[in-house]
């Protein structure tokens, strides 16, 4: 019954994908804000919903490894396997403001949840806990990010000459509404799916918690930023590509872990820290990668593969 579930909640993610990237598009074009912008934030926080469903029912019942584990193993997977496999379709453009300010955002990010899981080393406590309070911060720094991002539209419609704005018809506006909501209710849906089945299957071959959160769990719930990012790679919107991954990876540390502590303080693993220094090196290499003629090229998207496979065999072997 898991393997028939596993298989039903693939085929939700790949239409439901499908589905999102067309409404969350004609969306975009309709309020003239750029393919960009709508990927760091709708698609983005859209195709996340699965990790923080995840965490916080992880959190919720008292496995931290999980939570912890399925944002951190998330992260890593979008930014090596989903921007590599996406980046070897094709080559993604990346736009000014992302190597400026949102890749150096997803890094001061990485930093914060770097010093909060590191009690012991920097206080000598008994034990590394997210605590609540930790958790706040890391919602007002979210909250920031969106400050910046409502912002950024904001100026962005601004700078629009009276020429370039129409006003489009409403079955136009009803339409693309449905599709992205229909798009993303099959994305969460089939990604729960996914976690269920795969979590389970999981758990019957004996693997442990902190491995199903950076494996399993991790890639299940990243799975649909793989199907959004590779559809949108595949319709030429690599803007609404990369944004997706950047902003699922800001909107994972910020919102998914501050959330999940709020709700329950998180102790953590000390063999997550290895993983958490890999993530801010895999971001600052992302960072390098992204400077090169303004775009992620094939070779880059290789790269960043082998570098996912190299370290999938690590934590398994590891654990």
């Amino acid at each position: 019954m898991a393997y028939l579930l596993l298989f039903v909640g693939f085929i939700l993610l790949i239409k439901g994908a499908n589905y999102f990237v067309d409404g969350s598009s004609n969306i975009a074009k309709m309020l003239d804000i750029s393919p960009l912008l709508i990927g760091l934030t709708i698609v983005a926080f859209g195709t996340s919903s699965p990790e923080a469903t995840v965490s916080i029912l992880a959190a919720l019942n008292g496995n931290a490894d999980v939570a912890i584990g399925n944002v951190v193993g998330s992260n890593i997977f979008n930014i090596t396997l989903v921007i590599g496999i996406t980046a070897m379709l094709t080559p993604l453009k990346v736009e000014n403001d992302t190597i400026r300010k949102e890749i150096p955002f997803t890094l001061l990010a990485s930093a914060v949840l770097f010093i909060f899981i590191s009690d012991v080393m920097l206080q000598s406590a008994s034990s590394n806990v997210i605590t609540r309070s930790e958790g706040l911060v890391l919602l007002l720094i979210f909250a920031v990010f969106l400050y910046y991002i409502f912002e950024v539209v904001r100026n962005h419609k601004d700078t629009l000459s009276i020429e370039e704005k129409s006003k489009p018809e409403a079955t136009a506006w009803k339409k693309s509404i449905f599709f992205t909501v229909l798009g993303l209710a099959a994305i969460i849906f089939g990604g729960d799916l996914v976690v269920r089945s795969s979590t389970e299957i999981a758990y019957a071959l004996g693997m442990s918690e902190t491995l199903v959160g950076l494996t399993i769990v991790a890639v299940g719930t990243s799975l649909p930023e793989l199907v959004t990012s590779i559809t949108a790679a595949i319709k030429k919107k690599s803007e609404i590509a990369l944004g997706n991954i950047v902003g699922s990876n800001i909107f994972n540390i910020l919102f998914v872990l501050g959330a999940s502590s709020v709700i329950a303080p998180l102790g953590v693993d000390t063999r997550i820290f290895l993983d958490v220094s890999i993530m801010i090196l895999l971001t600052f290499l992302l960072l390098i990668f992204s400077r090169t003629n303004f775009r992620v090229g094939k070779t880059e998207g290789l790269i960043l593969t082998v570098v996912y496979v190299i370290y999938l065999v690590y934590i398994i072997v590891r654990n």
